[in-house]
């Protein structure tokens, strides 16, 4: 019996340790969370009681930001969307920064494409102060969006901040657009396609903005 309290209690420890090498936030937190549950669990078994009250308190803490987390992630007084130019330096910075991560994601993008033509319209979304996304399109006239870009760094790709450009925000509309398309790539994360509301048609996914 002892041997399995101390497999379980081995199991706690690998998933706080292994939660600490997670980009994702919500990934970290549960296992975090889990992690602890079961470090709480062996110490109060063994009478530790001081790491019973440390493991304990770590518990609470992740329930905490789990909770505040689900309940932000829809909330548009959390997530922004900021209309910025093409060529705005600190877009391009961010940009820049986050080529690596882009480029695995979407290799055909570029960043800095000469946007003599003004077709680009980008956005940037953030949370608080923190930018966490890109959406990117060109117009192709007639109310037509065609995304080019959209990426979330690693830390959010558990919530769809996407959603706030497509249909949380009038920024789309306010730039004229009444459709928007995605290009249909083997890459696509169809379950977030369908999540924000696009829908397949043909070789591409749409949407239709409300009026």
């Amino acid at each position: 019996m002892e041997t399995v309290y101390e497999a379980i209690g081995w199991i706690g420890s690998i998933l706080i340790v292994w939660s600490l090498m997670q980009a994702r936030v919500l990934r970290f937190r549960w296992m975090n969370f889990a992690g602890s549950v079961i470090a709480t669990a062996y110490n109060a078994y063994f009478g530790i009681w001081p790491f019973v009250a440390m493991n304990a308190a770590i518990v609470i803490i992740n329930s905490y930001w789990l909770l505040r987390l689900y309940r932000e992630r829809h909330d548009p007084g959390v997530y922004k969307v900021i209309p910025l130019d093409a060529e705005d330096p600190f877009l391009l910075h961010f940009l820049e920064v986050h080529a690596k991560d882009i480029a695995s994601q979407r290799p055909d993008f570029a960043a800095r494409a000469m946007n003599r033509d003004g077709r680009r319209v980008t956005y940037l979304v953030t949370r608080g102060d923190e930018a966490v996304g890109v959406v990117a399109l060109r117009d192709e006239g007639a109310g037509v969006g065609l995304v080019e870009l959209d990426w979330v760094k690693a830390r959010f790709r558990d919530f769809t901040p996407g959603e706030f450009v497509y249909h949380r925000d009038d920024a789309l509309k306010e730039a004229g657009f009444r459709r928007v398309e995605i290009e249909t790539r083997p890459e696509l994360d169809r379950e977030y396609l369908r999540k924000v509301g696009f829908r397949t048609d043909r070789t591409r996914w749409v949407m239709d903005l409300a009026a």
